[in-house]
């Protein structure tokens, strides 16, 4: 039977007889369509006779160790959902084991709002823009705030250690995806390697991807109504999180990959680096922060890594948006460049 939407693995029948089985008050299964952004796991939005929602779902095919965690993140969703951190309803976990398509995938709401994709905002004002970039600070410092005791997320990874640990998983990762390692990646893993910093024994709930598009924003009051995609979310270190998102100062504003690097910031109402890292300090009463070279570098390797990972699912036939993973791929080399140059120049 023809797929419900492209990659899905069952039919629209099959889809809509499980759904009314699994989801409280499911009925009528009307249309599936699948999003067309997303690099990891593919999504899909289900249009019923009951409301709207959201499939997502593990990809087709041979996995890498540990990546695609569906589970990981209807858990994490799941777990936050009475905090001040704004995430969809989660409605069902399906396991492989039960799965007509026999891939993990979860349903959750659909959170109506705005995606924005070019961090330069360039659909906003000043106030805007302003009120946008205050929005994700907030919420960031909110996640890290959160008592992972108290929702039940304690045994969500290791507490400790996390760079150390990062660092072995996401090198191995990266010569699993590359044929050939790129020089400078190479000597960025062995700068990282030799200065870790110590253990300073701050542990929070990590996002891993935390970026603008993984927001849905109120177009009005300019709010997060939700923050997606927590894939690569544990137990770790919040400064990961924080230089994860300040690598959009660093970044281009143009091609593929967009960043704020070349904008006259000030004359947009979006706040410098310095500013946002100061404010997000002040929101979780930090005196300051140590070693940002290091957590930067870090962060501009760990993306390079997993965007090899998301070219190496396009070379083998598995990857959600085979054109844009080969574009993100050819970004490796340059990420490592960026790295490199922090390592140099400080930041």
């Amino acid at each position: 039977m023809e797929d419900a939407a492209p990659g899905l693995g069952m039919s629209h029948d099959v889809l809509a007889n499980y759904l009314r089985d699994t989801v409280a008050g499911f009925h009528k299964l009307r249309g599936v369509t699948k999003f067309g952004t997303g690099q990891s796991n593919p999504t899909y939005k289900l249009d019923a006779e009951s409301g709207t929602y959201v499939l997502r779902s593990k990809p087709a095919g041979k996995l890498l160790p540990s990546a695609h965690a569906v589970e990981r993140e209807f858990r994490v969703m799941q777990a936050l959902a009475d905090t001040p951190v704004p995430v969809p309803p989660m409605l069902h976990l399906a396991s492989e084991a039960v799965s007509p398509s026999g891939r993990a995938f979860f349903v959750m709401g659909f959170v109506d709002g705005a995606i924005y994709w070019d961090p330069g905002l360039p659909e906003h004002n000043n106030h805007g823009r302003a009120a946008i970039y205050d929005a994700m600070n907030a919420t960031l410092a909110a996640l890290h705030n959160v008592n992972v005791g108290a929702v039940g997320l304690s045994d969500f990874g290791r507490p400790g250690g996390y760079f150390s640990r990062q660092l072995e998983r996401w090198s191995q990762q990266y010569h699993a995806s590359a044929p050939a390692a790129d020089p400078n990646m190479v000597a960025v893993m062995d700068w990282l390697g030799r200065h870790l910093p110590a253990d300073d024994g701050q542990v929070a709930l990590v996002h891993g991807d935390w970026r603008l598009d993984n927001m849905i924003f109120d177009p009005q009051t300019h709010e997060v109504k939700s923050v997606l995609d927590w894939e690569l979310s544990t137990l770790g270190h919040p400064m990961a999180d924080l230089a994860y998102q300040c690598m959009q100062w660093r970044l281009p504003n143009h091609g593929d990959m967009r960043g704020l690097a070349g904008l006259d910031r000030a004359a947009l109402g979006i706040p410098s680096e310095a500013d946002y890292v100061a404010r997000y300090a002040q929101r979780r009463n930090l005196t300051g922060i140590d070693d940002w070279s290091f957590y930067l570098v870090f962060a501009f390797f760990r993306l390079a890594a997993i965007l090899a990972g998301v070219a190496a699912r396009a070379e083998a036939g598995n990857a959600s948006n085979p054109d844009m993973a080969r574009k993100y791929g050819a970004a490796v080399p340059a990420l490592a460049g960026m790295a490199r140059q922090v390592i140099k120049d400080g930041p």
